[in-house]
């Protein structure tokens, strides 16, 4: 359910908003990043995503968020999660006020995406961006930058998963 721009203003203004952050990742290691059109974070590198809405589950979101925000038709269940973050803002769509908090539920999916084919509603740009790259950057959101360290435990415990299954137990 989208809410009333006065209405959707004073949640805003009084309780944190909950989204899900798509952390994609292409065959080369690479992550997604779109130049931000809109507030909060306007102007910098972040990766796509999108609040819930009122009434919907978490898989309809994602489903929905991915379709939106990347174009494809995936599942929730095909993606690992990386955990749950904060993300506090001085801003909001709204303007330098109100404040914005979100609790945000971090998903990692590993995709390749034609990037001329990614909506520019929510970014302007998009690149894929080496992790090295992205870590260093300081126009890169330190909330995207911040998934950076679930990648590196993703890529541990799958490399000692497969070290594991060639071993004889």
């Amino acid at each position: 359910m989208h809410l009333p721009g006065d209405v959707f203003q004073t949640v805003v203004a009084s309780t944190p908003l909950v989204s899900i952050d798509l952390v994609v990742e292409n065959g080369r290691g690479e992550i997604l990043l779109g130049l931000r059109n809109n507030r909060p974070a306007q102007g910098c590198w972040f990766v796509p995503g999108g609040r819930i809405l009122k009434n919907e589950g978490l898989d309809a979101a994602f489903t929905r968020l991915a379709r939106d925000e990347l174009g494809v038709v995936t599942r929730r269940s095909f993606a690992c999660f990386l955990g749950v973050y904060e993300h506090f803002y001085s801003d909001s769509v709204f303007g330098e006020t109100p404040e914005t908090h979100y609790v945000v539920l971090g998903y990692h999916l590993r995709q390749d995406l034609d990037l001329s084919r990614l909506p520019s509603s929510q970014h302007r740009d998009y690149r894929w961006w080496p992790q090295a790259e992205m870590a260093a950057s300081d126009r890169v959101h330190s909330n995207s930058r911040a998934y950076l360290s679930a990648l590196k435990e993703i890529a541990h415990h799958t490399k000692a998963r497969d070290l594991q299954k060639g071993s004889k137990w």
